[in-house]
């Protein structure tokens, strides 16, 4: 419980000073936005197809923006040692950095949610199915951006790397097209990606049959993508760490 309460207050820091600034906050609504509008202008009658797809990157961009950078960053301007002299351990500090970046991602999806499902005539059909992919998908994609941010010495090298990584993400995870649908070997690369899994749950929240993988797996999966992530994270975190000590 101790941890828990250090790691939130870790979290709230972040967010004052990071997070809740208007070029993050703009960030993460205009893109998902853009998206959207490109799409509709190109196929409307299909816009509601792409809606769940559309939450997913939101998701996915508003959780690794600041996560793939903060902890380099910090390390650069004598942040992170401060952290570390506190004292707390290298768990602590990855979930608070985790819980920040999370917190701040569900806010900004949210809120694209409130405005796309409602435009678009559909309603949420599994709340509790919605809500569980929300929360998993918003901590594997933290995780996701905590990893780069541990692995890479420099800012633009994270900005870069995470970059790398979310981008294919867009055409490869079935967010504008089912992924049944694309030529081998592009789906293999596909379930091996945590957003086709977010989308394919938020699917089957949102627009019930038009899935394609069971919601208990998507749900386990991302389990299993939180988990490892983590555990990468930690391993690498503490091995920079000591390394540059």
């Amino acid at each position: 419980m101790k941890e828990l309460s250090k790691a939130y207050f870790i979290a709230k820091k972040d967010l004052s000073a990071y997070y809740l600034k208007p070029p993050l906050i703009s960030w993460g609504l205009m893109l998902p936005i853009a998206f959207a509008l490109a799409f509709y202008f190109r196929h409307p009658s299909g816009i509601k197809e792409v809606v769940p797809g559309i939450i997913g990157l939101t998701l996915l961009f508003s959780c690794t923006s600041m996560a793939a950078i903060v902890i380099t960053f910090e390390k650069r301007i004598g942040a992170m040692e401060r952290l570390l002299l506190a004292p707390l351990n290298f768990r602590t500090i990855l979930l608070g950095k985790t819980l920040g970046s999370t917190l701040f991602g569900l806010m900004v999806a949210v809120l694209i949610s409130l405005i796309l499902i409602p435009l678009m005539g559909l309603h949420i059909k599994h709340f509790w199915a919605f809500v569980s992919i929300y929360i998993l998908s918003g901590l594997t994609f933290s995780l996701l951006g905590i990893l780069i941010s541990v692995g890479v010495k420099e800012v633009f090298e994270a900005m870069t790397m995470s970059n790398f990584f979310r981008f294919p993400m867009i055409f490869l995870c079935g967010v504008f097209f089912p992924v049944s649908e694309m030529p081998f070997p592009l789906p293999v690369l596909s379930y091996l990606l945590p957003l086709t899994y977010s989308v394919d749950g938020l699917k089957h929240s949102v627009l019930g049959d038009n899935a394609t993988i069971p919601l208990y797996l998507d749900v386990f999966i991302l389990v299993g993508f939180m988990f490892s992530l983590f555990s990468l994270s930690l391993f690498i975190f503490k091995k920079r760490i000591r390394q540059e000590l």
